[in-house]
């Protein structure tokens, strides 16, 4: 029987944590709902899906818009994922990659 997959936190994820999850996880963090120490690392599947549909419901709120967050909700925002993209930058992403498409 194979082990069930899990999520390996964001702060060991690829790209410093740029992806679909490590976004999910900071979000959760914007919202309050998980404490900005809270990883999910060993997350399996259903969790990480319980949590997306309580970020989509909040995120549903404001029309998925940063810029409709309140001003509160908004400089938490910007902190947290200001910092990820610092942090990201340093291990050598670019950003390039989530947007070759767009050309």
């Amino acid at each position: 029987m194979a082990k069930p997959q899990t999520y390996v936190g964001v702060d060991n994820d690829l790209n410093g944590g740029m992806t679909v999850l490590g976004k999910l996880v900071r979000d959760a963090w914007v919202f309050g709902l998980l404490e900005e120490t809270e990883t999910c690392e060993g997350w399996d599947g259903n969790r990480i899906d319980v949590l997306l549909q309580k970020v989509n419901a909040e995120w549903d709120k404001y029309g998925c818009m940063v810029s409709h967050l309140p001003p509160e909700l908004f400089e938490r925002h910007q902190r947290i994922h200001d910092k990820a993209f610092a942090k990201a930058k340093d291990v050598g992403w670019n950003g390039e990659r989530e947007t070759d498409d767009e050309a």
